[in-house]
């Protein structure tokens, strides 16, 4: 089967672990999320589905991640891209802290309207528009091609990075893709039309 990507984020990582707000800081997977990156290496190795290429970000999280899936699925030297335009939303002033000392410090309705609003960013850092602005791009001008050359493609990032993808391919408004929730470590499959449309999505469990 081509034109298949996957999106998968990253496993749990320690700050996810400890509540806080993570974005461009660099933690490391937690045993948990270890094993939740293997969990979706078993469940891709059933669909049976070969890659050509991988994406990935500059944050150690979703490398590591994408490693075990491919050393799972039996393809350790996948030729892998990396860049920054794919890296998680940055949290600006909120990056390191516990998510109940933010609320502390701004307030619990100013700190829901940083999470959960789509364009109003949080001091210092991005919004998920923000987010999208640097990742459709680096879409329509890196993995797309490949896709359209008929390529099977998977890309291990972040949850907001992810959910600006998702947003694109499924053409979601603001607040669908602010409801949408993208679980660690679990793998989502579309099948893509020859102009770049979801002909397919599938979410892979256990």
């Amino acid at each position: 089967m081509n034109n298949v990507l996957v999106l998968v984020r990253h496993g749990e990582s320690e700050w996810n672990k400890l509540n806080l707000f993570t974005g461009w800081r660099d933690p490391d997977l937690t045993e948990k999320g270890v094993a939740e990156a293997e969990r979706a290496g078993r469940l891709l190795k059933t669909l049976g589905t070969r890659f050509d290429i991988a994406f990935t970000s500059e944050l150690s999280r979703a490398q590591r991640t994408l490693r075990i899936i491919l050393d799972g699925i039996g393809q350790p030297g996948l030729e892998t891209v990396r860049d920054v335009a794919l890296n998680e939303r940055d949290y600006g002033e909120l990056s390191g802290l516990n998510k109940d000392e933010a609320r502390v410090k701004w307030g619990a309705e100013q700190v829901l309207v940083w999470r959960r609003s789509y364009d109003i960013p949080p001091p210092g850092g991005e919004s998920l528009k923000d987010t999208a602005a640097r990742v459709l791009p680096y879409y329509k001008s890196h993995i797309w091609p490949a896709l359209k050359a008929g390529k099977n493609v998977i890309v291990a990032a972040h949850g907001n990075s992810l959910r600006a993808l998702i947003m694109y391919l499924e053409e979601l408004s603001a607040k669908q893709i602010l409801e949408r929730e993208v679980a660690t470590g679990a793998p989502m499959v579309y099948r893509l039309t020859p102009t770049g449309t979801v002909a397919e999505r599938r979410d892979l469990v256990s």
